[in-house]
């Protein structure tokens, strides 16, 4: 187990306005209990390899070469989870966020975070983009949260995301035959922090646009080129 008592003033000086005291709570499996305002945090030590998925760490070598070697060489792991049920997903997202931060900053061994087991990030990646964990909209570290992931379509280049669903049940999956690349990503992104914050706003059939030339359709899908799962299939219409 991580020195919790460091863990706490680790969080509490990475952020200042967030009242963080180590409480009474050792657990029967030898976890133990933060408190972080009036919200409970578990922290858990398990000393085995996290179950390999080839997926999550060929996702992660789009943009971390040394993802997999990484992931071959861990030998254990900290479960970390917010105690109790109905609390806002993104008000979750960066408790757990900041105090993964934490944790990397008192536990060097930490190589990597797996999040919600879909997203994989370098440690060092994690502790400097958590210290955003409390910033306003637009300005949360989601790319800690959520991959965004290019491909090629029929219609020509698309972009498709992993780790959306657990704040709106459903992924993106944008098809484009006008947008460049960086264009796309960059479009995608700001649907994806767009979604987080405000829910699940996009309807079946609707359009929207960044302005009044662009029109976007949108369609309630299981994927046919991702193994069905639920997305919002995003279109920009014919070149």
């Amino acid at each position: 187990m991580p020195d919790m008592i460091a863990l706490a003033e680790a969080v509490h000086r990475r952020h200042q306005k967030l009242a963080t005291k180590m409480d009474v709570g050792q657990g029967s499996a030898g976890g133990a209990v933060l408190r972080c305002g009036d919200q409970l945090i578990a922290v858990m030590s398990m000393p085995a390899s996290i179950p390999q998925d080839p997926g999550l760490w060929s996702r992660a070598t789009t943009t971390w070469p040394d993802a997999g070697t990484v992931a071959a060489q861990h030998r254990g792991h900290l479960i970390v989870s917010v105690i109790g049920r109905n609390q806002p997903l993104l008000s979750k997202a960066r408790l757990m966020t900041a105090v993964i931060g934490g944790l990397i900053a008192t536990v060097p061994e930490c190589r990597a975070v797996v999040w919600d087991t879909k997203v994989a990030r370098p440690a060092s990646l994690w502790l400097h983009r958590s210290r955003q964990s409390f910033a306003p909209f637009p300005d949360y570290p989601f790319p800690l949260w959520v991959d965004v992931l290019p491909f090629r379509s029929q219609k020509g280049i698309g972009a498709v995301t992993m780790g959306l669903t657990a704040f709106v049940d459903r992924e993106i999956q944008f098809e484009t035959s006008r947008l460049t690349l960086d264009a796309l990503l960059e479009k995608v992104e700001g649907l994806v922090v767009y979604l987080i914050e405000h829910g699940r706003v996009l309807k079946d059939g609707d359009t929207f646009g960044g302005d009044a030339k662009e029109r976007i359709d949108v369609r309630y899908k299981n994927s046919d080129q991702f193994n069905g799962m639920p997305v919002f299939l995003c279109t920009d219409g014919s070149p």
